[in-house]
């Protein structure tokens, strides 16, 4: 019911719901630091007053949970369905070229931008998706809210506090995946590890290392400084290392210290093959200088040995594995802090259903012990999943497979989203099979015919579900 006239009603609105998503994009809204009344800095806090403003323009009852979430209610009814989505973006980040990240532009049939499909268009989707049932007057015996978050990439502390307040609706979905619909997430071991020791003054050496911006982002660049080598040897070793690795090494002398600046791809880290490694690729040439021998660089030789440029599935860790419901473990290294006298490392593994503590915490905490690194983890993020044959999920794969004229399935993710820890939630769009959105990537875009027909769809799920 009512496809003709919620198909109209979004195709009639396109350039209106571009705009709005750009104003949005315009804004840098990754988490900074704590100023009073804005628990995530102040990018974060102007997104969700933006986004608060544009929902009460269209007559929505919008309520603000003390700068952590915002919500906008499409009546007073009983509340049924809550569509989650969020307004903080990773990092800008490195190697932009289509437009500055936040400066939203369309080229094409695609919109670009910090934030266009990670999450704010797919926000606005479903803002747009609300707004077609109002003012198209179709009649609904519940309520459908949109909730607004702001600390998505960094914890999800905004939702915690969001349902320490509010209960959770019988359903949930968030468009902060893909189509059609994920109702399994992996589980999640973000492994921190220290190791210690002796500093050595004898040349050539070390000084420092320093990569990763964020423990879910592929490193698409590293750094280190290194004392008393000959610009030759540098230069040779790299050259041999990119052909190898396909990571670049950008070399920067002063006096005797030279400083490294190793380029790869950033990626998302539940998906490490779309990028390349920047930071093991730099382990990769570090550790083929002639440095004068030291603990240093031995506890550098035996990392590279447990997290190997190009092992995203956690082999040399032990811990490869599968299963047909989620799929396989994947992993990141993806932040790395070196010294004159120790290190600090995270990766990032996405752990499916037959993982457990028994056969990943426990066997990466003792492989690296062996090698002489500290593990501080003790515990696991648990895996989320929704039954596939419930009416909630039908429902959604049956609007889906009507605009699009796709397949309906549901399909496992590597990525944890807002629902992980909901009893009834999945990840539903916005992007349609086979579109890579470069999500926390440069060059982040959104396919703006996915917008709109996710829009679509989200306004049909919205009827069948409210009516």
């Amino acid at each position: 019911m009512y496809k003709k006239e919620i198909g109209q009603y979004i195709d009639s609105h396109k350039e209106e719901m571009i705009e709005d998503i750009c104003r949005l994009c315009r804004i840098n809204s990754e988490k900074m630091p704590y100023k009073e009344g804005m628990p995530y800095g102040p990018g974060a806090f102007q997104a969700l007053e933006e986004a608060l403003d544009i929902a009460d323009s269209y007559g929505f009852t919008i309520t603000n949970y003390d700068n952590y979430v915002g919500t906008a209610d499409l009546n007073d009814k009983e509340h049924q369905l809550d569509i989650l989505a969020h307004l903080d973006v990773v990092p800008a980040g490195e190697g932009w070229k289509e437009t500055e990240p936040f400066e939203p532009v369309v080229k094409g049939d695609k919109l670009f931008g910090r934030g266009t499909s990670d999450d704010k268009g797919p926000a606005m989707a479903a803002l747009y998706a609300m707004r077609a049932v109002k003012e198209l007057n179709i009649p609904l015996k519940k309520n459908v809210r949109l909730i607004l978050g702001t600390d998505e990439e960094c914890g999800s502390s905004d939702i915690a506090h969001y349902y320490s307040i509010e209960k959770e609706a019988p359903m949930t979905f968030s468009p902060d995946g893909a189509f059609p619909v994920v109702n399994t997430e992996k589980g999640g071991l973000n492994g921190h590890f220290t190791a210690d020791w002796e500093p050595s003054a004898a040349l050539p050496k070390l000084v420092s290392i320093k990569a990763g911006v964020k423990v879910n982002v592929v490193p698409g660049k590293a750094s280190a400084s290194v004392i008393g080598f000959d610009k030759e040897v540098l230069t040779s070793i790299a050259a041999e290392c990119e052909q190898e690795t396909g990571v670049c090494f950008e070399l920067a002398f002063e006096g005797e210290a030279a400083h490294i600046t190793a380029v790869g791809e950033s990626a998302h880290a539940s998906t490490p093959k779309e990028g390349n490694n920047a930071l093991t690729g730099l382990l990769v040439y570090l550790t083929r200088l002639p440095f004068a021998k030291c603990p240093q660089i031995t506890m550098l030789e035996r990392l590279l040995e447990l997290i190997p440029h190009g092992d995203t599935e956690g082999r040399a860790l032990g811990i490869a594995m599968s299963d047909e419901l989620s799929g396989g473990l994947t992993l990141a290294f993806s932040l790395l802090e070196v010294t004159q006298s120790g290190l600090s490392g995270t990766f990032d593994s996405r752990c499916p259903i037959c993982a457990t503590k028994e056969n990943v915490l426990d066997v990466v905490k003792k492989n690296m012990e062996e090698k002489g690194f500290t593990l501080h983890n003790d515990s696991m993020r648990p895996p989320h999943h929704v039954d596939g044959n419930s009416d909630f999920v039908k429902t959604l794969l049956n609007a889906y497979e009507s605009y699009t004229g796709l397949k309906g399935e549901c399909i496992s993710m590597g990525g944890g989203t807002y629902v992980h820890e909901l009893n009834n939630g999945v990840a539903f769009g916005a992007s349609l099979p086979g579109t890579d959105n470069r999500m926390h990537g440069a060059d982040e875009f959104a396919v703006i015919d996915e917008l709109l027909v996710s829009a679509k769809i989200f306004a049909q799920v919205i009827v069948d579900l409210c009516s």
